[in-house]
This record gives structure tokens, C-alpha cells and sequence, in this order.
């Protein structure tokens, strides 16, 4: 057998590939932290007529767009001309170099006030602020400045600074409370713990850690190459470690004693989530088209690893992983299915099925501003504005470009008897090359439908001008419509491809449920999201747009992995050995008070363990299985 050749010519030189990874360790840890650069940072979906016009906002103007504005919160009475102009002033001395601003001040448009007459709010959009993270560090920055400078050029008012991200901003100032890092620290006892009984040494343990850290960092490396020519998300900074690290625990709980066995169908996996993952490479949205390469770098990179480096780490570790003893499953008859001797209560497939459908009802978007901290600054700001009866949709405003030619003041006229639009203005000082730029407040967030009704709303009353809208409230509209749209011709192409890799190995039977599998897993995962996050206590009212991509991807390779290893005669507990280290491992990482963080680490977990359970719903004979191969769990 090939497989065998493989072996016996790595471990003949063991001391060379055991070099050659450490290198890669090494070399492609510092190049791949070096070229983080080439990863798109916008999170942003590129190519829809948002982006468009954001991109065209910001080579013109050199801010805004994508990018959220500071909304400054000042009450007091700005109704009297002396106090109009020491606001407008103290706007312009403070805001910076490059900044734009537009207030009641000098709009005098009443949208800018509150309902009590005396809480205005401006909108400051910092000279810089672009739609990466050093742009965005920039804007919190300015969040602090503005603050300290209102507060001390108007002593007599209140004044208080908010928006999305200086609320994102306090939340990761905010760190983990006591309770939370008790339980970060639980998860990770719990995750050592695992491993430990798992393995049973302590080479066993840190195998599948060398593993996984080898495989990131190759398949970062390949990713930021492909980056260089084509765009690719940051995402994937996310996704390479997380599935790298529960393939690699689930390869390496694999017994030794059919190592040939577990190399030729772990590469069959990740053939399969290989053929997967290359239909979303192909995909015209750049998100998907990152979640595709990185998985297929994970693939690729994971598959050599198992082939070369673990007989290596398994001739110097010895036995590390004990399959623990089952009971003969009984066949059902004339369909193949094995029915486990502690099968998945009826309940469990229940529940994957009510997730799955619950995923057909997410509202992709940031979360509502609510729902980003509980207190500080900007919290302080929002609270201010609700108090005053502003609508928090004042935190994500439209901006139209207005070209050459146009009226802009006629273009703001017609937006503002849009429904859903609290007030338009065309500021005189918002105008470049010809070109000029119209502010439009709605009163709904985007990711809410009214938001989303006033954004399509919009689009429709302004058709046919030449005018381009943008602005941070359009973001989540072209994610839906440009990434979203794709999904149901995406998916299914995707599974079929995995399902032509794996019946080679597998039978058709196998692969149809292997295939069938890791959609229940990915759409399980989405459906966690809404009913714990969207729906649930948290009430954050819209999931980020990119993180039920990156889970759902995950879910769909790992449960690959184990349905093709399971159907393969592998051991039915390495699935949840794999599930429960990767849920404890992102848990650990991730628990906190940052939301989208919290979103993204508890998307992770539930993609696990949705992977898992849906395997062992759909494990079936193979004919590959030797007879002396141990019954499935």
C-alpha cells in the first residue's frame, strides 16, 4: 500500500521531516505574522453597489464610508444663535485635521435635536478613519480626543461621545469579570483534563498541539500568497487555527494500530473538505471565496501533516490513544444504517433539525448598539440620546454622492420624504471635485427591518440621479444581498463535490451521509447563533454578517472529517474527544465581555459538537472497513 511506502520512508528519515516541520514551525510562524498585511481588513463584502459607492466616498473625501461616525452628544440649549456658534466652533477646533462635521449647528435642521429642545447630537467623521483596523483604532482615538475637547470648550454642557465603535471600544476595555474568568480558567482545566485522559502522556497530549500549530501556520502561509493576487478576507485568521486544531485532535486520537487506515482516510477527508471548500474558492463575493482558500489550505497542509509528521510524533510518543470497548450495534434492515449501542436520543436529531431551521431566520448585521456594553463612556452617550428620545439608527447614517453636475440640495430634499429617514442634509463644506456629499439619518439601525426597509427605500427614491449610496448603514445590506444571495447555489455545489470525493473511498451511501452530515452540522451552528444570540438573552437582534460563514465552514469540514474516519472503522469516541478539546479550547480564548467576539467563540463550540452529534446520527457500514475494525459508537 502506498500509505505504507509513506510511512516507512518518513520514519527512515524521521530526523529530516521532524526538521523540515519545525522549520515550517518557525519560518512560516514569522512570515505568516508579516503578511497579515495582505489580508483585506475591511470585513466588508467587496463588489456591491455599497462598496462602490464607499470606496469612491473615501478617495474623494478621505473618510467615512464604511466607517461609522462619532455621534457627539451635547445637551444644552443650542437654540440661540451665540450658543449655535460656539458649538460649531468648538466642533471644528476639536474634531481634527481632515475631520467633517454636521450638526444643528449648521443645518439648522430640528432632526439634530432631541425631543426635549435641549440634546443635540453632531456627527463627526474623523480625518482619519478608513475601513481597517488601524483606521479604526484611529477613530477610538478620536472618540477620546473629541470627548476631552467638547468637555472642556463648553463647561456648562453635558457632553458625552458615542457610536459603534467607540461602543465596541469600551466593551473590549471592559475585560472579563470574576465570573468570566473563572469560567475561562474551567475550560481550560477541562480542556488539559481531555487531553490528558485521551492520550495518557504527556507527549500524547502536546502531539496533536504541534500538530494543529504546524497546520495553521502553513495554511496561513499559503493563504496570505494566494492574498497577494486576489482579495481574501481576515476571517480566515480566525477559521485556520480552530479547525486546524480539532482535525489534528481527532487524527491523532485515531489508534495506531491502523495508522495506514486513518492517513488514507483522513486524506480522503480532507480531500472531500478540499472539493468543498474549492467550489467557495471559486465564488465570485470575497468572503466566501476566503472562507473557500483557507479551508482548502487546512486541507492540504492538515493531509501532509498526518501523512509525514505524525508517524514521526507517534514513533517517538507510543500508543497514546486507547479505544475504549463497545457493544456489536445491530443492522438495520435493508438500509445500511448501524443503529449504536448508546444511539443519540430522538431528541438530540430533534433539536439539530429545529437548529437548522432556525438558521433560515437570521438577520445578518452588527448587533443592535444596545447590546455592545452594558456601561462606560459610549454606553453613557447612547443612554443619553434614548433618554432624549434620538433613534439609535442616528449611529449608522447614509452618505450619497451626489456627482458633477447634480443638485445635492434637491437630492436631499427627495431623501428626506423617505420613510424611515429622521432628516437629510447637503453641509457646503461636504463638497470635492465637483462632487458633494448628502448625509441621510434613519431612524432605524441597519440590521433591523426598518433599517434595511429604509436602505432599499432609499436606493429605489434616488434611482436613476447618478447619485451612489453609502455609508456604514449599507454594509450588512451588500453582505446579505452579495454573499448571502449565494449561499443556495454555493452549499449544495459544495456538498456534491465532497460527496463525488468521498464515494470513491467511502460508497455512495457513506458519502450521501458523510455529505448530508455536514450541512446538519453548519446549519445547526447558524441556528445556535439565532436562538442564543439574535433571539436568546443576549438580544443583540442580528448576528455579524461573517461569522455564521466562518462557523458554518467549520462545522461542514470537521464533521467530514469524523463521518469519513467513523464510516472508516475509526473510533466513535475521537469524535467527541475532538469536539469537546476544540469547544473548551475556543471557550477558553474567547469568553468575554466583547460581543462579536463572544458570537464567534460560541459559534465555534456549537459548530463542534453540532459535528459530532450529527455524525454519529448518520454513521453507516463501509465496505472499506476491515472486519477486525471496532464497531461504531
Amino acid at each position: 500500500m502506498w500509505t505504507e511506502r509513506v510511512r516507512t520512508a518518513v520514519l527512515r528519515h524521521r530526523v529530516a521531516v521532524g526538521v523540515v516541520w519545525l522549520l515550517v514551525l518557525l519560518l512560516g510562524g514569522a512570515t505568516a505574522v508579516l503578511g497579515l498585511g495582505r489580508l483585506d481588513q475591511s470585513f466588508t463584502a467587496s463588489g456591491g453597489p455599497g462598496h462602490r459607492a464607499n470606496r469612491a466616498v473615501q478617495e474623494r473625501y478621505g473618510n467615512g464610508a464604511a466607517v461609522a461616525p462619532l455621534v457627539a452628544v451635547v445637551t444644552w440649549d443650542v437654540r440661540t444663535r451665540e450658543s449655535a456658534e460656539r458649538l460649531a466652533d468648538a466642533l471644528d477646533r476639536v474634531a481634527g485635521p481632515g475631520a467633517r462635521t454636521v450638526s444643528y449647528a449648521g443645518t439648522g435642521d430640528e432632526g439634530f435635536l432631541g425631543a426635549d429642545g435641549r440634546t443635540v447630537y453632531a456627527l463627526v467623521y474623523p480625518g482619519a478613519g478608513k475601513p481597517d483596523l488601524a483606521g479604526l483604532a484611529a477613530v477610538e482615538e478620536a472618540a477620546v480626543s473629541l470627548r476631552a475637547g467638547l468637555r472642556t470648550a463648553l463647561p456648562e454642557a453635558r457632553v458625552e461621545v458615542t457610536g459603534v465603535l467607540p461602543l465596541q471600544h469600551d466593551s473590549a476595555l471592559a475585560g472579563p469579570g470574576a465570573a468570566a474568568l473563572a469560567v475561562k480558567a474551567a475550560c481550560a482545566l477541562g480542556l488539559l483534563l481531555v487531553l490528558v485522559l485521551a492520550f495518557r502522556s504527556a507527549l500524547g497530549v502536546l502531539a496533536p498541539l504541534l500538530l494543529a500549530a504546524v497546520t495553521s501556520v502553513g495554511a496561513l502561509v499559503l493563504v496570505e500568497a494566494v492574498a497577494g493576487f486576489a482579495e481574501i478576507s481576515f476571517v480566515v485568521v480566525y477559521l485556520v487555527p480552530v479547525t486546524a486544531f480539532v482535525v489534528a485532535v481527532h487524527r491523532w486520537a485515531q489508534p495506531p494500530g491502523t495508522a495506514d487506515r486513518s492517513a488514507v482516510t483522513g486524506g480522503a477527508a480532507g480531500a472531500a473538505g478540499a472539493a468543498a471548500c474549492a467550489v467557495l474558492a471559486v465564488c465570485p463575493a470575497a468572503f466566501l471565496r476566503s472562507v473557500g482558500v483557507a479551508g482548502l489550505a487546512v486541507c492540504a497542509v492538515g493531509t501532509a501533516a498526518a501523512l509525514t509528521l505524525t508517524p514521526v510524533l507517534r514513533s517517538v510518543a507510543g500508543p497514546v490513544a486507547v479505544p475504549r470497548p463497545v457493544r456489536r450495534a445491530r443492522a438495520l434492515p435493508a438500509v445500511g444504517l448501524v443503529r449504536p449501542a448508546r444511539a443519540l436520543p430522538a431528541v438530540g436529531l430533534v433539536l439539530l433539525v429545529l437548529l437548522t431551521g432556525a438558521a433560515t431566520q437570521l438577520r445578518v448585521g452588527n448587533p443592535e448598539a444596545r447590546a455592545l456594553v452594558a456601561s462606560g463612556p459610549a454606553r453613557d452617550g447612547l443612554d443619553r440620546l434614548a433618554a432624549a428620545g434620538v433613534p439609535s439608527g442616528v449611529l449608522n447614517p447614509l452618505e450619497v454622492l451626489v456627482p458633477e453636475g447634480a443638485d445635492a440640495t434637491e437630492v436631499a430634499a427627495r431623501a428626506a420624504r423617505v420613510p424611515g429617514v429622521l432628516l437629510a442634509a447637503a453641509p457646503a463644506a461636504w463638497q470635492r471635485s465637483g462632487s458633494a456629499l448628502v448625509v441621510v439619518v434613519p431612524e432605524g439601525e441597519p440590521m433591523t427591518a426598518a433599517g434595511a426597509g429604509t436602505v432599499t427605500a432609499l436606493r429605489s427614491a434616488l434611482a436613476g440621479t447618478g447619485v451612489l449610496v453609502g455609508g456604514s448603514g449599507v454594509v450588512d445590506r451588500d453582505l446579505v444581498d452579495g454573499v448571502y444571495g449565494l449561499l443556495p447555489y454555493a452549499v449544495p455545489l459544495a456538498a456534491l463535490a465532497a460527496f463525488g470525493v468521498l464515494s470513491r473511498r467511502l460508497g455512495p451511501d457513506p458519502a450521501a451521509r458523510a455529505a448530508l452530515g455536514g450541512l446538519l452540522a453548519a446549519g445547526a451552528s447558524a441556528g445556535a447563533l439565532v436562538v442564543v444570540w439574535q433571539s436568546g438573552p443576549a438580544g443583540t437582534g442580528a448576528v455579524t454578517g461573517w461569522v455564521p460563514l466562518v462557523v458554518g465552514a467549520f462545522a461542514f469540514c470537521v464533521s467530514l472529517e469524523r463521518s469519513a474516519a467513523s464510516a472508516s472503522g475509526g473510533p466513535g469516541w475521537a469524535g467527541g474527544v475532538a469536539a469537546v478539546a476544540g469547544a473548551l479550547a475556543v471557550l477558553a480564548v474567547g469568553i468575554g465581555p466583547q460581543v462579536e467576539l463572544a458570537l464567534l467563540v460560541s459559534g465555534f463550540a456549537a459548530g463542534a459538537v453540532a459535528a459530532v452529534a450529527s455524525g454519529r446520527l448518520l454513521v453507516v457500514r463501509a465496505g472499506v472497513r476491515p472486519r477486525s475494525s471496532p464497531q461504531l459508537v
